[in-house]
């Protein structure tokens, strides 16, 4: 237990610790103009390996992934409102696998309205919800050695819906902060799935959602780091006052783009996530590569 809630602890200092520095160079920016500013980029990432007689060994494989980074955001007096939503979806298929399997699967969208209230702090309310495209499976083997999987996820299932108010710290639409000590979260969840003991992401067996309610912190920073090269960061933090407090709920995400042209750029996708309901331990998601972007 101490071992597990020092690696928490690492890791909300390691996210903080990033988030600061970005904070910190980050440029100023001018002052925005009231209406709507929309703007985000499609990406397609492709990777084939193929290996013909080759003695230290390889597997065929072919993977894709597409993905969605979208802001449209809308100014008018002392009211803002930031959404943004993101989406990726991506699958494998290697030759010695019977099955094609996903290499990403999301769906998140935020939502936050805000009313100045002194400087850059602004009365908040905020939404996120998460979930999945299509089904997941866990893999495994028969008593024949045939690779076989059993469904785990789906779309809805599971998903969360998080809300609340709370306090807004944003000095531009790059570089901002919110606070909300009463956050609402609830859990959807096929109850078709759900485990004996809690273990399908805390929904007790044979319901359908469970609700929580505690401490939530998200914050967001982008900047460019040099000519052509972007790096934009999102960390959320979330702590259940009615169950295990002191276990904090970890999302960090990194995004780096690396222009090449107007249409080509190498891009690099990191996520961690800690969360005691899905897993015991952190998940890590890792993707690279050069892809085809459309801005719009």
């Amino acid at each position: 237990m101490k071992l597990k809630q020092t690696i928490i602890k690492k890791s909300i200092i390691f996210a903080a610790i990033t988030l600061s520095c970005t904070f910190a160079f980050a440029q100023e920016k001018e002052t925005p103009k009231e209406g709507w500013r929309k703007s985000g980029n499609i990406i397609f990432l492709f990777n084939q390996s193929a290996f013909s007689d080759w003695v230290t060994g390889g597997e065929n494989t072919i993977a894709g992934n597409l993905g969605v980074n979208y802001d449209f955001n809308y100014l008018k007096g002392d009211i803002t409102w930031d959404n943004k939503i993101l989406a990726s979806y991506g699958m494998t298929k290697s030759k010695n696998s019977e099955f094609e399997k996903k290499t990403d699967d999301r769906f998140e969208f935020n939502s936050l309205i805000g009313k100045k209230a002194k400087g850059y702090w602004h009365y908040s309310i905020f939404l996120n919800f998460k979930t999945q495209f299509t089904k997941g499976y866990v893999y495994g083997k028969d008593l024949n050695e045939k690779e076989i999987r059993t469904e785990y996820t789906n779309f809805m299932s599971p998903a969360n819906l998080t809300f609340g108010p709370g306090m807004q710290w944003k000095k531009s639409d790059d570089l901002k902060f919110n606070l909300a000590p009463l956050t609402s979260k609830v859990i959807f969840v096929d109850k078709d799935f759900t485990l004996p003991n809690d273990a399908y992401f805390g929904v007790e067996e044979g319901k359908s959602t469970k609700y929580e309610l505690g401490f939530y912190a998200s914050g967001y920073a982008k900047l460019g780091l040099m000519e052509n090269v972007t790096m934009e960061n999102i960390l959320n933090l979330y702590s259940n006052y009615l169950e295990d407090p002191q276990n904090v709920d970890v999302d960090y995400t990194m995004n780096l783009v690396m222009k090449i042209n107007s249409y080509l750029s190498a891009n690099l996708t990191f996520q961690t996530i800690y969360d005691d309901n899905a897993f015991e331990g952190f998940q890590v998601r890792e993707v690279f590569g050069v892809g085809v972007n459309f801005g719009f």
